[in-house]
């Protein structure tokens, strides 16, 4: 069973900077690809950038330029460093991935930027 904890949110000013970690556990694979999502209040979740096995990345359009994507597998891990956050980036944050066929999903972090 595959688990993805979230870490690193937290209430900045806008202008400012996070970084998100996504750790996991279990039965995951280095060539599984890991995407973060965020859900702002009212909204559908959607995608903000996802990250392959072999490093290639994408972002939704009004992230590009200011969050970056990464990866360790070694540590099972994946992060979304985010620069120049603006108050519509408030929202939670969840890392997934797809294994077996099956959506995994963290349980979410806040992420809240005043203005």
């Amino acid at each position: 069973q595959v688990q993805l904890v979230e870490s690193g949110g937290g209430l900045v000013q806008a202008g400012g900077s996070l970084r998100l970690s996504c750790v996991a556990s279990g039965n995951i694979l280095s060539s599984n690809v890991m995407a973060w999502y965020r859900q702002r209040q009212g909204k559908q979740r959607e995608m903000v950038a996802m990250i392959t096995s072999g490093g290639v990345t994408d972002y939704v359009s009004d992230v590009k330029g200011r969050f970056t994507i990464s990866r360790d597998n070694a540590k099972r891990a994946v992060y979304l460093q985010m620069n120049s956050l603006k108050p519509e980036d408030t929202a939670v944050y969840y890392c997934h991935t797809i294994t077996r066929g099956i959506d995994v999903w963290g349980l979410g972090t806040q992420v809240t930027v005043s203005s």
